[in-house]
């Protein structure tokens, strides 16, 4: 035990103050313990340093010091829900008026008569000059600390609470374990991990606030790039087959091609081609657009893989894709003496298991598959070469699924249409070696893209109607398939319903979720391919791969629950064929930060400008989900400072060559626990 007898374990129950309200306050923030404290990082600091005097503020952010000379709270006029809290503040020069929106608890926490220091946003909005939200602190005269933590808070839990129990054992920063190597921490001038801590709680000064973020910040891409590094070096250690490369090959593949590859296939093809030859694993991203043509490099690979007597394998993520792609490959390989073989979870037992025993015995050369592949039973004859096509990633384990009894460890391509911008990539995907395919074939035609607010929902639908009329097809998709009050966003059901008994009554409607069963869903694709459906209602289960040359209209509700990234992969979903292609961005917000995220959409089909421009208003978070289960858990570092990024990549490999890891094992525990994140599926 410490002095009084708290230690990092210790249940915040025991500190002074906290009662069963705030106990239940602070576990809803996931805080339990004195450690969980002392780990839970404020989301800003707000400066009160530099105070303006009333007469001489300008619009802006300002920080301005005054009494409460008047304070009400109220319901607003125009939206009797929205409840309005209005104070006036004066100082010597003058008076100013803040409003605090939804926000009753204010008025309890402000006197009449007494002294505060105010900071927040003085902008003009509904015919006044007013001090939007501002935070504020009681004024004692000497503001001190100058620069307060403002941390995440609920009903219960405010900042100002949390700022007098962090007080209460802010002393106990030094028992916590400092997982970066000494040598790399002096290298790179960085304080220790107690100092960062305390520093974020209780800055003295800007300058040692900006050290503690940099400390944290360097730490979370240090642990994340060496884990990945660690991971790469681990595979490598494995023994994969040396597939030669012969002209003739693939002088014979692309001779079956109806068209000829563009600059940047063949350069991305002749990488994924090199490292085949190589009895070291390969390891390759290959990132490419919507459209841009990634899968006709990996069946390439795949059939050199089959011609030097491999078999080859792409696994996918539904059922639909991977029955689409087999059509495809049976098309592409009809007359290059293939056999591509299907494995998917709705087969029949006795299909599945002749399925299986042709891989076992190596009949069949290429499988299609979702993860029905990674079932024990499933043995190959000689695998060489593994294709996985979007949102899959195999780790070792799954490597070694796919590994036959006494074979090598197969090549492994994984393929996104999700551009990641390079900064992201280089944490992200550490271990894995990239290609990117920046260019589309030509002649494909850009998809059109509008936003429309509700307002103009219904002379677009007369458009698409209209539109429908000359034979072209369209997608409409919801973000949900119930509905739900709580989000307030489409149901694809409710929608279906609505489209059905409504406005495109006289249309052929058809309704795709991911609770229906396989053969449901691919009996309803099929329909749709042959025309014989007018308009999909769908979920986002029709975001990968779904190709259809006759839809031309995607209609996208609610489209500010979608990252950029998911937005762009659905809109890649039309303009397959010869017909110009139209995208609707249905949108009912007026959030000005949202609506200039979707116009990105209007300028531009550049993906990797659009992940970007997500990256920057959303954060990794949003854009890729928990990838990896939390894996992209930086709660300080900026994926877009690159600086940053490559001063822990270079300070990783240097430490990781020195071969000192062992020496760490604290460190060596945090590698260990990210390397078997990473290599989850």
């Amino acid at each position: 035990m410490t002095a009084r007898g708290v230690r990092l374990d210790t249940p915040l129950k025991e500190l002074k103050g906290v009662g069963d309200v705030l106990e239940r306050g602070l576990a809803r923030l996931g805080l339990v313990t004195v450690k969980d404290l002392l780990l839970y990082y404020p989301r800003r600091w707000d400066d009160y340093s530099v105070v303006e005097r009333i007469a001489d503020i300008h619009p802006g952010l300002v920080t301005v010091c005054g009494r409460i000379e008047h304070l009400e709270s109220r319901r607003s006029f125009r939206n009797k829900r929205l409840s309005v809290t209005e104070a006036i503040i004066a100082d010597d020069t003058g008076t100013i008026r803040a409003v605090w929106f939804n926000q009753r608890f204010v008025k309890a926490q402000l006197k009449m008569g007494e002294r505060y220091v105010f900071k927040g946003k003085f902008e003009f909005r509904n015919n006044n000059l007013n001090l939007q939200s501002p935070t504020f602190e009681r004024d004692n005269g000497r503001m001190e600390p100058s620069i307060v933590p403002i941390y995440s808070e609920n009903s219960a839990v405010t900042s100002k609470t949390l700022r007098k129990l962090i007080a209460q054992v802010i002393r106990l920063a030094d028992e916590l374990d400092d997982e970066l190597p000494e040598t790399v921490r002096d290298a790179e001038n960085l304080v220790s991990y107690a100092e960062a801590i305390r520093s974020l709680h209780k800055p003295v000064s800007d300058q040692q606030l900006q050290a503690a973020k940099e400390r944290l910040a360097f730490e979370e891409l240090f642990m994340l790039i060496a884990s990945a590094l660690a991971l790469k070096h681990d595979i490598k250690l494995e023994t994969a087959p040396a597939i030669e490369f012969h002209a003739a090959d693939a002088e014979a593949f692309l001779g079956s091609l109806p068209f000829a590859l563009t600059d940047e296939q063949k350069k991305a093809a002749w990488a994924v081609l090199q490292d085949m030859t190589r009895i070291t694993p390969m390891n390759r991203l290959l990132e490419g657009d919507v459209g841009s043509g990634k899968t006709v490099v990996a069946l390439m690979a795949a059939f050199i893989a089959i011609r030097r007597g491999f078999q080859a394998v792409l696994m996918v993520p539904t059922e639909i894709l991977a029955r689409q792609h087999f059509a495809t490959c049976q098309r592409v390989f009809a007359d290059l003496d293939v056999q591509v073989g299907l494995l998917v979870g709705s087969l029949k037992p006795k299909e599945k298991q002749q399925v299986k025993s042709s891989i076992a015995e190596g009949s069949v050369q290429l499988v299609i598959g979702t993860h029905a592949l990674l079932e024990q039973d499933v043995t190959f004859a000689s695998l060489g070469l593994a294709i996985i096509d979007e949102q899959h990633r195999f780790g070792v384990q799954q490597r070694r699924l796919l590994k036959s009894q006494g074979a090598a460890m197969p090549h492994v391509l994984t393929m996104t249409a999700t551009p990641i911008p390079r900064s992201l990539a280089l944490v992200v995907y550490g271990e894995l070696d990239v290609s990117i395919i920046a260019e589309l074939p030509p002649g494909r035609k850009q998809v059109s893209t509008k936003l429309i607010m509700e307002n103009e929902r219904a002379q677009m639908e007369q458009t698409v109607d209209e539109a429908i009329s000359t034979g072209t097809q369209a997608f409409i998709v919801c973000p949900l398939i119930e509905e739900s009050d709580s989000l307030g966003v489409k149901s694809v059901k409710a929608e279906y319903e609505r489209l059905a008994n409504g406005v495109f009554a006289h249309r052929t409607i058809e309704l795709l979720h991911g609770k229906l069963t396989a053969d449901e869903k691919q009996h309803i694709m099929d329909r749709f391919k042959a025309g014989e459906i007018d308009i999909l209602v769908a979920t986002t289960v029709i975001e990968v791969g779904v190709d259809v040359p006759n839809a031309n209209i995607m209609i996208i509700e609610s489209a500010e629950r979608f990252g950029l990234a998911a937005l762009h992969q659905l809109r890649g979903r039309v303009g397959r064929g010869d017909k110009q292609a139209f995208c609707y961005l249905l949108c009912d917000t007026d959030n000005p930060i949202t609506l200039k995220r979707l116009r990105a959409m209007e300028r531009t089909s550049d993906g990797f400008r659009l992940s970007q421009i997500d990256l920057e208003m959303r954060g990794p978070g949003e854009i890729y989900g928990a990838r990896q289960h939390g894996v992209l858990d930086l709660r300080m570092a900026n994926v877009l400072d690159t600086k940053l990024i490559v001063r822990a990549r270079t300070a990783a490999e240097a430490f990781l060559a020195t071969g000192n890891v062992v020496e760490y094992p604290k460190m060596l525990k945090r590698l260990n626990k990210l390397k078997a994140i990473t290599t989850l599926d």
